[in-house]
């Protein structure tokens, strides 16, 4: 399963505060492998421990409010290998959760696996029954991620393309028939996948009903390319040259068009000239671009070395 390039800096900022992405996902796959270790050495007193359970919690043993989404087991995967189910879920986990991190910032991607893994919990505490498995990411991720990047096609063995949006219908199709089953587990996914997509509501920008303006040719991802390449070419010259004015008026009229909010790359990563054309698309060409001729601006204080007194003046007959 391959899902084409997330639009990150290519989509408009649609929440109400992006934040900053310190990368939290990392964490969470993390705790996926290293419970998932500690429940390979005993899977029933893993059970005991670290499973939702609320005579337990109400015993002081508070966390058990999260540790059971670190499980891979109680999920319906059939007969696979509890290997390739945490397979599953890391792929899964690594690719939506980075992508939605990356739109929301850290702050509200934490906030909505919070909020899932604690309604889910508590509902399960509702129907006195308990819960072992990563709800979070085969329902309450899948339907947000879905619901964020709605045209962003998978691809299943490299092949078959499917939209992500079916995947999530399909998905909901099950909760709810699991739901209609009387099974208090989908109860309980289904309470937590309701927040989410509730918290996704809240924050994110009211539609606003747009005249249909004509937008020039410049703003197509093609023509921004093309423009972006040409200036580049103008930017190599200049730094070739060594010229001080003209890195200084492609510095200021790039810093001009700086777009707030995009996490840029690390300097090594500025390769517009790469045939994949990704710097060159990217909202973030002007400030990476500014910054790369500030950090190949010659300096202007070079001391001028005069001639010694003594060497031109004429031997003496």
């Amino acid at each position: 399963m391959h899902p084409s390039p997330p639009p990150f800096r290519q989509t408009v900022a649609a929440f109400r505060a992006r934040g900053e992405n310190l990368h939290a996902v990392y964490i969470l796959l993390f705790l996926n492998i290293a419970f998932f270790f500690l429940e390979h050495q005993d899977a029933e007193k893993y059970a005991r421990v670290f499973s939702f359970d609320w005579n337990g919690v109400m015993s002081g043993e508070a966390w058990r409010l999260f540790t059971w989404q670190f499980a891979q087991a109680g999920q319906g995967w059939f007969a696979f290998p509890k290997v390739v189910v945490l397979f599953f879920t890391l792929l899964l986990l690594y690719i939506m959760g980075s992508a939605v991190e990356e739109e929301w910032g850290t702050f509200h991607f934490l906030t909505l696996f919070a909020a899932s893994t604690l309604v889910s919990a508590l509902t399960a505490g509702w129907f006195g029954i308990p819960l072992l498995g990563s709800y979070f990411v085969n329902f309450s991720l899948l339907f947000v991620y879905a619901a964020t990047f709605p045209e962003q096609t998978f691809y299943f063995f490299g092949v078959i393309p499917i939209k992500i949006r079916w995947i999530g219908w399909a998905a909901a199709l099950v909760l709810i028939s699991g739901v209609l089953a009387g099974g208090g587990a989908n109860a309980a996914a289904f309470a937590g996948a309701v927040v989410s997509l509730g918290y996704y509501a809240m924050i994110r920008k009211p539609r606003v009903a747009k005249t249909a303006v004509p937008k020039p040719a410049i703003d197509s991802p093609d023509a921004t390319a093309i423009r972006n390449a040409a200036r580049f070419v103008a930017v190599k010259k200049a730094v070739a040259s060594a010229a001080v004015a003209d890195i200084d008026r492609l510095a200021a009229q790039f810093q001009r068009e700086v777009v707030t909010g995009v996490n840029i790359c690390p300097p090594a990563d500025y390769k517009p000239e790469n045939s994949d054309g990704y710097c060159i698309r990217c909202d973030g060409f002007a400030e990476c671009s500014a910054r790369y001729l500030k950090a190949r601006r010659p300096p202007t204080d070079v001391p001028v070395v005069m001639p010694s007194a003594t060497a031109t003046e004429n031997p003496p007959a």
